[in-house]
This record gives C-alpha cells, sequence and structure tokens, in this order.
C-alpha cells in the first residue's frame, strides 16, 4: 500500500511540473528510510558514486556532442535540399522529404525534440510556399521528429541500457531495422494519402542532372552513421570509441563548410553540457529510486505476481501497450523510462521476453507519447517553429494517423519478434 501511494505521490508530482531526477530521489531516500533508516541514506553515496563510475554512461555526452556538431554545422539544411530535389514529383513531394530527412538526422543526433525542431524549421518555409495541407504538413514534421529515439545513435537507448545493464551495441544495432521499416510505413501512408488527394501540394519535378547535383548534400549525415555504427557492428569500437569517431567526421564536414570556430563550438560544448547533466541528475535518481524498491521487494513481489497468472508474453504486451500509452498523454520519454523499466523489465524478462526487443518496445512506446496529447513534446516543437500562428489542433490532426501506424507497427514487433534480435545475433 505504502509503495502505491509512493507512485501515486511521483506522477501527482510530475503533473505539476517537478523535475523527475529530484522526485525519484526524494521518493526513494524518504522510501528506504522509512524501512531501513539511517543505514540506507549511508548506501546511497556508494550507489551513486557507482552509478557516475560505469563507463557505459560515458557514451551520452560524446553522442549528444556529436549531434550538436551536425546540428550547428549545416549539415541538416543541406541535407533538407539535398533530399528534397530527388523526391519531387514522387506523390507527397515535401513530405516524403520530412520524414527522410528526419530518419537521416535521427540517425546522427539521437535526440527527438532536436530532430523535430531543425527539420521543421528548415522545412516549413519550403511546405508553405508550395501549398501543402497544413495538418499533413505538420504531422509529419512531428511524427518525423519521433525517429530521431528509435534510429541509432538513440539517447533513449543509452539510458535504457544504462538501467538494465545491457550492451548498449546490440540494442543500437537492434534498432535499425525497426528504424528503417518505420521510416518507410509513414513514407507509405504519405504516399497512399497523396494518391487520394493529389492536391495536396505540388512543386516542379527535378531533372536527373539537378539530382546528381544535390547528392554531395546527402553524403555527410550518412557518411557518419556508417562510420559510427559500421565500427560498433563490426566490434571495431565500443559505442563511446564509436561516438568519438562520429565527433572526428562531424568536425571535418564543420570544417568543409566553413562553420567550424569557436563561435560555433562554445554553445556545441554548453548545450552538451546542460542535457548531459539533466539526464544523470535522472539516471541517478532512478537508481536511488531502484534501490529502494529493490530492499523492498517490489520489483519481485511484481514479477511473482504476474508470473502466478500465467500471462503469455504477447498478452502482457498488449496490457503494456495500454499502459505506456496512457503514460505517454502526461510523461516525457525520460520520465516514462526512468519510473517504469525498473518494473516493466524484470517482470518481462521473467515470461521469456527478450532483454534487447523490450528495450526497442520500449523507446517505440515513448515515440508514440512524443506525438499524443496533451503534453507530446514533438506537437509543442512544431507548433513553435510555424510562422503563421495557426492553432495546435492542425499539428494534432495531422499527428494522428502517425500514431494508429506506429501501434500496428508494435503489434508487428510483437508478432516477429526477429525484426528486432535477428541483427544483433548476427554481431
Amino acid at each position: 500500500m505504502g509503495v502505491l501511494l509512493g507512485l501515486l505521490i511521483m506522477f501527482a508530482l510530475l503533473l505539476v511540473g517537478i523535475p523527475i531526477g529530484p522526485i525519484m530521489m526524494s521518493l526513494g531516500m524518504a522510501g528506504g528510510w522509512l524501512a531501513y533508516g539511517q543505514p540506507f541514506l549511508d548506501s546511497i553515496g556508494s550507489v551513486i558514486w557507482g552509478v557516475h563510475n560505469d563507463n557505459m554512461l560515458t557514451a551520452i555526452p560524446v553522442f549528444i556532442l556529436m549531434g550538436e556538431l551536425l546540428l550547428r554545422g549545416g549539415i541538416a539544411d543541406g541535407m533538407y535540399r539535398g533530399l528534397s530535389v530527388w523526391l519531387t514529383g514522387v506523390p507527397g513531394g515535401l513530405l516524403h522529404s520530412n520524414i527522410g530527412c528526419s530518419a537521416l538526422f535521427a540517425a546522427t543526433t539521437g535526440s527527438s525534440v532536436a530532430c523535430a525542431a531543425t527539420i521543421g524549421t528548415v522545412a516549413l518555409p519550403e511546405l508553405d510556399k508550395h501549398g501543402y495541407d497544413k495538418p499533413m504538413a505538420l504531422g509529419s514534421l512531428a511524427a518525423g521528429g519521433t525517429l530521431g529515439i528509435l534510429i541509432p545513435p538513440s539517447v533513449a537507448l543509452l539510458v535504457y541500457g544504462s538501467l538494465t545493464n545491457n550492451s548498449i551495441s546490440k540494442l543500437f544495432v537492434g534498432g535499425v531495422i525497426p528504424g528503417v521499416l518505420l521510416t518507410l510505413s509513414f513514407s507509405a501512408y504519405i504516399f497512399m494519402e497523396a494518391m487520394r488527394r493529389p492536391t495536396a501540394g505540388s512543386e516542379q519535378r527535378a531533372t536527373w542532372r539537378e539530382r546528381l547535383a544535390a547528392t554531395p548534400l546527402l553524403l555527410p549525415p550518412l557518411i557518419v552513421f556508417s562510420v559510427v555504427m559500421g565500427s560498433i557492428y563490426f566490434g571495431i569500437a565500443t559505442p563511446t570509441e564509436a561516438a568519438a569517431l562520429g565527433i572526428g567526421v562531424a568536425i571535418l564536414f564543420a570544417w568543409q563548410a566553413g562553420r567550424l570556430s569557436i563561435a560555433m563550438l562554445n554553445p556545441c560544448f554548453i548545450r552538451t553540457a546542460q542535457l548531459t547533466g539533466m539526464i544523470l541528475l535522472i539516471i541517478t535518481g532512478a537508481f536511488v529510486l531502484n534501490l529502494a524498491l529493490s530492499m523492498l521487494g517490489v520489483a519481485q513481489a511484481m514479477t511473482k505476481l504476474v508470473v502466478d497468472m500465467q500471462l503469455s508474453l504477447n498478452m502482457l504486451m498488449l496490457a503494456l501497450i495500454v499502459f505506456y500509452i496512457i503514460l505517454g498523454c502526461f510523461l516525457d520519454v525520460l520520465a516514462m523510462q526512468v519510473a517504469t523499466i525498473p518494473i516493466v523489465y524484470p517482470i518481462v524478462t521473467a515470461v521469456g521476453g527478450d532483454a534487447i526487443w523490450l528495450g526497442v518496445f520500449i523507446v517505440l512506446m515513448s515515440e508514440i507519447g512524443m506525438i499524443t496529447p496533451p503534453v507530446g513534446m514533438n506537437l509543442f516543437v512544431i507548433q513553435g517553429v510555424r510562422r503563421d500562428g495557426g492553432p495546435l489542433r492542425d499539428v494534432i490532426q495531422g499527428a494522428w494517423p502517425y500514431v494508429i501506424i506506429m501501434l500496428l507497427f508494435t503489434l508487428l514487433l510483437i508478432m516477429f519478434p526477429g525484426l528486432v534480435t535477428w541483427l544483433p545475433r548476427q554481431m
């Protein structure tokens, strides 16, 4: 009863806007002190030291810095121009560019909000210029941004790996096929909708000479992704080392574009420090709360309860889909992860679920939360970068079809878990 009351207090505090990290740390310390007294508080220091001394967490600031360098190095602008030239004339036109650029940018930043904000800022003037249907245009940008936390390298997968002590390399590789398939699913919907409503937007078809001339603009993100994921997949480098290689390549491209300067590097380092501090504070709070829950036997008791109910893995995952959809309406990605993984992970693995597959599943569920009101972060990001002052209703209306697509895609992963697990097993 006390544990349930604590969880209700935590969610209530989240809803009023208090940061998740301090909430979890406070609840963990209070619960542990009530159960075990001062010895529990004395043990927290060694727990925090152990968390921050984990080499796995070193990858977080390195990947964030790589994304910041690519973001401020002009890669996104050129990438959108290059891809839009290739996709003119295809039913859906620039809407495909929104999804394709989001996927490419996601493969280098690992951040959903950064992906949505960057591509939205670049794309919206062009979409307005060519008269695209407003909800379709805004919805494709909001949904495309969600690819930022699934397609590796992904900060969300890094957090999952650190909380569950699973291989970051396998998690990254496991996200490749689902990320590509989800991107193609988004584009397939845009194609069918454009065929049904041909007046959604228009632009002149580019010549092959123009397409070939624009191809070099697509190379930087593809090269960075190949260097990072190739070195991980073939065992040449750890995720942290691979991100360092990616930073080297990103600096080279920034220098080639004439943007490498102290003025460009300074905000990259500041933003990296800010995001890293926020993430590490959340992870620290999660570990303190996990320690209290573990010593109180909460996770073990819930695991035993589910096992005794003799639910099949598929039935359990369907129940978790409903659970995460409800949470996604009120919590952001990191809050959902750190609040649920300590309880969900032992339950699912106890009934035979694969740990790598579960990581991709939770990240996919978090993606859905990014575009479901009232707290869908990507909805507000896209609303913030539009210049016509239209209602938020346009963004929500355009994003709903993608929520349905992601739910259907999640069911596909449940039916065919090999879509996630096959590639990591080939490493």
